[in-house]
């Protein structure tokens, strides 16, 4: 095991509750068919997504045009991020992770807030200093609670707009860009390893910890009492898990919800959970692993059973 006992039932404890979450928010906002009759008597289907109107998807688009523009999408985001990363545009990366952080936070609040005037604006108010706290001033408790509501948030703008073929091709996808960026070209690593040690924030849930052993050598330096050993530093292990590995388990979770009900809405983020933990288990300490392939596996089981039910 990668991570000791504790810190990996933390992780999969904070996974599982985001895609629970996400199921919610994906509820909330589901999508109703109303029916317009002009003045000619012709009758109009109009989709209303019940999103806030900032983020309101166009009525024309049609899923297999979200699975072609979603991972092209993907790689003009990475691409503009190494070149930011390159020039050291700090600045412009922070502002960046601060207006989506904002966005789906603001997002996620809003569908508990959805019969209350003025939701959207009143969510995005509190969404704004929340973010600006997570983005410009590190906290490690701030970062990880609104990791929390950060994903569901993002899942909700492209569950009404996919379908159930649409969506597992897309995680099918996702899992052979993922297992290209960890274990081939290694880029994966460059831009978390910039993200946690120069931008001071990470796209993901990040949860710093010390081992037994490094444990024992802190305390070691204490009793030696000295100012030399104060000053000395002792290294921390950290556990990470990326955004994208939250997300995208949601998306499909929400399009199941649509699709076949909450109960095999549920069964997919039960499934996913239980392949990230089988993942857990089987990492090695000082190894990178792709987790996107193997939630991918587990959400297609899951989705295996859920059609039985």
């Amino acid at each position: 095991m990668k991570h000791t006992f504790y810190i990996t039932a933390l992780l999969l404890g904070m996974f599982l509750f985001t895609q629970l979450v996400g199921i919610f928010v994906a509820h909330r906002y589901t999508p109703e068919i109303i029916q317009v009759i002009d003045a000619s008597g012709n009758v109009t289907n109009i989709t209303s997504y019940n999103l806030p109107s900032w983020v309101e998807p166009p009525q024309d688009i049609k899923p297999h045009n979200v699975l072609i523009v979603i991972p092209i999408a993907i790689a003009i985001a990475v691409s503009l991020m190494f070149i930011l990363m390159k020039y050291n545009a700090e600045i412009l990366l922070r502002l960046w992770f601060f207006a989506v952080v904002a966005l789906a936070l603001g997002i996620t609040l809003n569908a508990f807030a959805l019969s209350i005037q003025n939701s959207e604006i009143i969510t995005l108010i509190i969404a704004i200093p929340i973010a600006y706290i997570k983005i410009f001033k590190r906290n490690i408790i701030v970062h990880n609670i609104t990791e929390l509501a950060i994903y569901p948030g993002i899942a909700a703008i492209f569950i009404p707009i996919l379908n159930l073929w649409t969506v597992i091709l897309l995680l099918i996808l996702i899992s052979l860009y993922d297992m290209y960026a960890v274990w081939h070209a290694g880029f994966m690593q460059k831009m978390a390893k910039y993200q946690i040690q120069k931008l001071k924030v990470f796209s993901g849930f990040f949860v710093p910890y010390m081992g037994r052993r490094q444990k024992e050598k802190l305390a070691s330096l204490r009793k030696q009492n000295t100012k030399k050993n104060l000053e000395k530093k002792v290294k921390v292990s950290v556990a990470i898990l990326g955004g994208g590995d939250v997300v995208f388990p949601i998306i499909l979770a929400g399009v199941v919800l649509m699709t076949l009900g909450l109960m095999q809405a549920i069964i997919i983020s039960l499934g996913a959970t239980a392949a990230l933990a089988g993942l857990f288990w089987l990492s090695k300490k000082g190894h990178f692993y792709p987790a996107m392939p193997f939630i991918t596996a587990g959400c297609l089981v899951a989705l295996g059973i859920a059609f039985l039910i």
